[in-house]
């Protein structure tokens, strides 16, 4: 199963490679690269490739950015040691994004990354495959480029006026909502009726935080993975899982000093299991969960290894 939409043709100039430091925690006893490890990648890769565009800096400097709207992360084979060599090898599109009237509705910088490992162990004898190149994930970013700090009526953009890029980028991207993060997956069915509530709160603190000033986005996915353990759990999943697929969706920021809760709902297809989990604010968490706007999605499957 997927969520990573299909990576385009792009010029040289938008693409890149570069070197993931593993630290220890970001391998699994079994050898498989976390899913939380992967996106950091993106900066000396992807992110280096994007800033080496003259037109980014010009951007930057009237406060444009690209804010994350959208993660896809994905395991890949295995196992690696904490001491093998892990490159990313990326590219990046600029596109926009039509209404229903057919006008220009945001502009996008989206990336894709495929994560390369050696194989190894890092205790015990050398692994069958030790030496080989491995797909060890796939990471998929998706951002819509915006001013996020000036005044909320010049915070959209969905014009250019930069040299070096064309007023709207010619290539078309497919919004995807956040809300469409919770849809059910082709082939799976629902084994919850309903989102329910994880009963341990999330209270943000700064050691969330980054200079963006709220909470950072590489919080979540680890968020949403423990609470959908918990939730297995009580379904009977007893055995160590490992999250191997997580879309992450971005609607609304959260900030330090505020407490949050999870609610999931368990789906299944074949053996395999997955949980679709939404992050609403306290006071929400406290009325009918249908009428919550929240701030966050998630939908991750998940295998014994």
């Amino acid at each position: 199963m997927t969520f990573i939409p299909e990576e385009p043709e792009v010029p040289e100039a938008q693409r890149a490679s570069g070197p993931l430091v593993i630290r220890y925690e970001d391998i699994g006893q079994n050898g498989k690269l976390l899913l939380d490890a992967m996106p950091v990648v993106l900066g000396p890769s992807v992110w280096r490739a994007v800033w080496q565009q003259g037109a980014t800096v010009a951007l930057a400097a009237e406060g444009i950015i690209p804010i994350l709207s959208r993660f896809v992360l994905e395991g890949g084979a295995g196992p690696l040691s904490v001491w093998s060599p892990v490159e990313g090898e990326g590219r990046f599109q600029i596109a926009h994004t039509v209404g229903a009237d057919g006008a220009v509705e945001r502009l996008m910088l989206n990336m894709w990354c495929n994560v390369y490992g050696e194989a190894g162990r890092t205790h015990g004898p050398a692994p069958a495959n030790a030496g080989e190149r491995l797909l060890a994930g796939r990471v998929y970013a998706e951002h819509v480029i915006t001013r996020p700090f000036g005044p909320p009526e010049a915070r959209k953009i969905t014009r250019l006026s930069v040299p070096g890029l064309p007023e709207v980028p010619p290539d078309r991207a497919t919004w995807r909502p956040p809300e469409a993060s919770i849809e059910l997956p082709p082939g799976a069915r629902w084994v919850d009726d309903v989102f329910a509530l994880d009963p341990v709160p999330v209270v943000f603190g700064l050691d969330h935080t980054d200079s963006n000033q709220h909470v950072n986005s590489l919080v979540y996915p680890r968020l949403f993975v423990e609470s959908a353990l918990r939730r297995l759990w009580d379904h009977g999943r007893k055995t160590p899982l490992l999250a191997r697929t997580a879309e992450i969706a971005y609607r609304k920021p959260s900030f330090a000093g505020e407490r949050v809760r999870v609610a999931s709902r368990v789906f299944v297809k074949g053996d395999a299991m997955g949980v679709a989990a939404m992050l609403v604010s306290d006071e929400e968490a406290a009325g009918p969960l249908e009428k919550a706007r929240p701030r966050v999605f998630a939908r991750m499957w998940f295998n014994e290894g």
